[in-house]
């Protein structure tokens, strides 16, 4: 099997690029620079958290440094769906944190990545840099060094009685990204079967002797 491709995704452009919404999903969805990104299924170390049912809060990542994320996409121009993993590092994770504060995008939420909804606010946001004393201890959620934490108050009652009854199992963020440009195509990334590499070895010679 043909390993798959690693894109690095990244912030190019401050004025256009990184987070513009957190959506509370159950699926992943994903299309050329525009991410929609949601947590693996069974994934426990990410799994959002409510921790505060009488005040409606719930707690969870929102980004992994370096963690490879499977996708499969069928860009413009390619004949065939591409397969390939992404990722953020923690530099890029610590800028788009900033740039989604700094943008005053709290109270951008939705739903699936398809329903705006209100009354649904980002009240807190950071970074984890210790991970025995990180506040996301205290919501009984992993600490992950460099990762992206989020504390949501969600006083919306459909929204809420949803993430009570487990509909939703993260946040995902909605954002523009740099660096699927360097996807590139599945003929040119496969590996070459032995009777291929064995061809390619007699046109090397063939070559040679000409």
């Amino acid at each position: 099997m043909a390993k798959l491709q690693e894109i690095e995704l990244f912030i190019e452009d401050e004025s256009q690029d990184g987070v513009f919404a957190i959506s509370l999903v159950d699926k992943p969805a994903i299309e050329e620079d525009f991410i929609a990104l949601s947590k693996h299924d069974q994934d426990e170390t990410i799994q959002l958290q409510v921790a505060d049912e009488e005040r409606r809060i719930a707690v969870g990542y929102a980004l992994i440094p370096e963690k490879r994320i499977y996708r499969k996409m069928q860009p413009k121009g390619f004949d065939e769906p591409v397969e390939f993993n992404i990722y953020f590092t923690k530099e890029t994770i610590a800028k788009t944190q900033e740039l989604y504060m700094r943008n005053l995008n709290a109270n951008n939420a939705t739903v699936d990545h398809e329903k705006p909804v209100q009354d649904c606010t980002v009240i807190e946001s950071w970074i984890t840099e210790d991970t025995k004393h990180d506040k996301i201890n205290l919501f009984n959620v992993e600490p992950i060094m460099g990762g992206w934490a989020v504390m949501m108050k969600i006083n919306n009652d459909e929204v809420w009685n949803d993430v009570k009854a487990g509909e939703y199992k993260g946040f995902s963020i909605e954002g523009l990204y740099k660096g699927f440009e360097n996807l590139k195509l599945e003929e040119e990334v496969k590996e070459l079967t032995d009777d291929e590499k064995i061809q390619q070895i007699i046109k090397i010679l063939e070559d040679g002797n000409n």
